[in-house]
């Protein structure tokens, strides 16, 4: 097998290991945690190089006939939509790890069910078998009941249990079309790039498939009026899970529309363009003014998460070479951001065992180093030129404005509330006076700092050298949108 395997082997192995390893030996499997996400990284930067931009084609590709009879292969393959979603998921789960260091109730099952639903996200992000994407679709999503109800906090059966029927939902509807597609494509498979090449659909079909799936995928990609399990999930989810939860599970349900819909129905996407655009307007004006009105720091976070997922909702919506690339580059740019974000806000509940902005105050006094890495994020997520939210923005914000005016408007007033609650956000949080009871609070330690770090080398390296990311992605979205498969 290829490369691609060896990265989707690495989370396997890890969970085996883990699961063989006794329970009491929690450092021993935080260690193996982190050298199974580490090589991750490696295999995917190594795969990250081997990829050529200049080739539409697939690459890297790995196939294995598992049920030939019904067209069910294990058929991996990368181009410019998902070799950096790859490379995403890598760098999170390894920096949510090293976040996850201290962690020290029930670490055996904690680890083993984090990296499961690496597995899945992994392998959606590589499969080109609509089957085998429905298969590590649910892999990715039925871990994080588990991981929210028994590790996490702020009604969390009630967010873990919310979160699992709207995504189970979402899913189901999702496996419908896929089986509508099979059965009426009549080629016997669910591979992707032989459903396109060889069926042609009924228009009428394309209509209901296409809707369909942007709205079966919506649901985990935050898509309003389906969002409303995300930000309490956000909440309750411990901080690791909260990093994937928001850095990595809602770009699914984006690659989702992308990959599937988009790829099999691209004239059924023009013409729903009108509604998606509006339900993604929605979602960046929603989910911005009701972040303003948050008490609690982290359900902030959840809100931001919704606008910006609207931003990457708008950019697909817009069909255009540049809403598409900003779409791309926004699902990468958020997946690093929030889970900085996260990572910040995890030590501050850590330490202050609080998150409303009533009870914190001055923070930047007792933790300067954590305040930087949480103002870093902040500004990425309003835009702030040198960092990459302002590049991602931008794309997706011009394909709008020449396409759908009024949307790219109210785009651009989202982007003013989202700077208004950002730094109002930072204000009250870590400026100001320091409540007396967080006198003994500490910043985080070396190791900490490592894991913060590396998430802001990548905001910081895309916001300076945005051209490193668009490089990889414009040929494959020009060839998708100007040149239909």
């Amino acid at each position: 097998m290829g490369i691609l395997t060896d990265i989707l082997l690495c989370p396997v192995i890890g969970m085996i290991l883990i699961l063989l390893t006794p329970r009491k030996s929690e450092k021993a499997i935080k260690i193996i945690s982190l050298i199974v996400s580490g090589l991750s990284v490696i295999l995917s930067f190594i795969a990250y190089n081997r990829f050529d931009p200049r080739n539409v084609l697939l690459q890297m590709e790995e196939r294995i006939s598992w049920l030939p009879q019904y067209g069910i292969n294990y058929w991996n393959g990368v181009d410019g939509l998902n070799i950096s979603m790859i490379l995403l998921t890598s760098i999170v789960i390894f920096t949510g790890v090293i976040i996850s260091w201290k962690l020290s109730y029930r670490v055996k099952e904690f680890f083993a069910l984090l990296l499961f639903l690496v597995i899945g996200v992994f392998g959606v992000f590589m499969t080109l078998n609509l089957f085998f994407f429905f298969l590590f679709y649910e892999v990715a999503v039925l871990p994080m009941y588990l991981l929210i109800a028994i590790w996490g906090s702020t009604n969390k059966e009630y967010a873990a249990l919310k979160l699992t029927l709207y995504l189970l939902l979402g899913s189901a509807f999702m496996f419908a079309i896929f089986l509508a597609i099979y059965s009426l494509a009549g080629a016997h498979t669910f591979d992707l790039l032989t459903i396109k090449k060889q069926v042609t659909f009924d228009p009428a079909f394309q209509k209901v498939a296409y809707i369909g799936l942007f709205l079966g995928c919506g649901v985990l990609a935050g898509c309003w009026p389906f969002h409303v399990w995300s930000p309490d999930g956000h909440v309750a989810a411990p901080t690791a899970v909260s990093m994937l939860h928001a850095g990595v599970l809602m770009k699914l349900g984006a690659y989702g529309i992308i990959r599937v819909a988009l790829f099999l129905f691209p004239e059924a996407a023009h013409t729903w363009a009108p509604f998606t655009v509006t339900l993604a307007t929605f979602n960046i004006l929603y989910g911005a003014l009701v972040a303003t009105q948050q008490k609690d720091l982290k359900y902030v976070i959840g809100y931001s998460s919704v606008s910006h997922m609207g931003i990457v909702l708008l950019g697909i919506s817009t069909l255009t070479v540049t809403g598409l690339n900003g779409a791309l580059f926004q699902m990468f740019s958020h997946g690093i951001m929030t889970a900085l974000f996260f990572a910040c806000v995890g030590h501050v509940y850590d330490e202050c065992h609080t998150r409303y902005f009533d009870e914190l105050g001055g923070l930047a006094h007792k933790i300067p180093i954590l305040s930087t890495f949480f103002i870093i994020a902040g500004l990425t997520g309003l835009g702030l030129p040198g960092l990459s939210g302002f590049p991602s923005e931008l794309l997706v914000l011009i394909a709008a404005i020449k396409t759908y005016p009024v949307s790219g408007i109210c785009t651009a007033i989202g982007v003013v509330v989202t700077t208004f609650y950002i730094v109002s956000a930072i204000m009250k949080a870590f400026y100001g006076p320091l409540n007396k009871h967080f006198e003994h609070i500490k910043d985080i330690n070396l190791w900490q700092y490592f894991g913060r770090s590396i998430l802001v080398a990548f905001l910081l390296l895309l916001g300076v050298w945005p051209k490193l990311f668009l490089d990889i992605v414009n040929p494959i979205t020009t060839y998708l949108l100007m040149k239909p498969f």
